[in-house]
């Protein structure tokens, strides 16, 4: 495959393509709120390459994040090309999901307010909104482990392969997905589901429920749903216009 030169990074069409994609994300998780300084990250596994991922580098915020600034790295935490600093607990993280998962393509983590919260319950996410049954019946509760240890790395492997929304106990969030705008879109369910959730536990009263039946059939076509190719597309390229209308559309370099 030709390559081809990028602001001092060499690439394939195809993985230009991807750093954009994910520069673009970075953007949008700013643009959305969902930021923690230079912590928290994003990734998606490169493309024709498997066994490699692109992830921020680490002294950036997500709205100074553009394509050729990302880390390339192997799943063995390599470093192809340009050299920079990355998120130890990070690589744990995106690898740990890339290795048990090889149908998933892109990662996003998050430290909220709202997931944050929802992840210190025992209880956490019930299904009592439109929200939360989007991803209801794909919701995975992983415990809190060592950061940045092998340990943890195949722990949350195993938790990654019984679902892709994953609450991080006593941490945050993730979703895992085959497509970056699948990977957001789950997200965004997944924080309003957490923000509501959080809203319900101090209203004083019990919120109303949702049918047992109800629930079985939104997790029936939602699995149908979050399946599809263009699953979250719309809404990706919706938020990338709303970047560029706000002038912070200058990822692509």
């Amino acid at each position: 495959m030709d390559g081809v030169v990028h602001d001092r990074v060499e690439t394939s069409e195809a993985e230009w393509k991807a750093r954009c994609e994910l520069a673009a994300l970075y953007r949008v998780a700013d643009h959305l709120g969902w930021t923690d300084l230079i912590d928290t990250h994003m990734s998606v596994r490169v493309p024709g390459e498997p066994d490699c991922f692109l992830i921020n580098h680490y002294e950036e915020m997500f709205d100074e994040i553009t394509a050729s600034s990302l880390i390339k790295m192997d799943l063995d935490g390599k470093i192809y090309g340009k050299q920079g600093r990355f998120n130890a607990a990070g690589f744990t993280i995106h690898s740990g999901v890339y290795k048990a998962r090889p149908d998933v393509n892109c990662v996003m983590h998050t430290h909220t307010r709202a997931g944050g919260g929802v992840s210190l319950l025992k209880q956490g996410l019930r299904p009592i909104s439109q929200d939360a049954l989007h991803v209801y019946d794909d919701i995975v509760y992983h415990h809190y482990g060592v950061p940045a240890t092998v340990e943890e790395c195949e722990e949350l492997g195993r938790s990654c392969q019984k679902g892709g929304h994953v609450v991080l106990h006593n941490h945050g969030l993730l979703t895992a997905h085959a497509t970056l705008p699948g990977a957001l879109r789950g997200m965004y369910m997944l924080e309003r589901a957490c923000e509501l959730e959080l809203i319900s536990r101090q209203l004083g009263e019990e919120p109303v429920t949702i049918d047992d039946y109800i629930v079985q059939r939104a997790a029936q076509r939602m699995k149908q749903v979050r399946s599809a190719p263009d699953y979250g597309v719309s809404y990706f390229e919706a938020l990338k216009r709303q970047l560029v209308k706000k002038g912070a559309g200058d990822w692509a370099r």
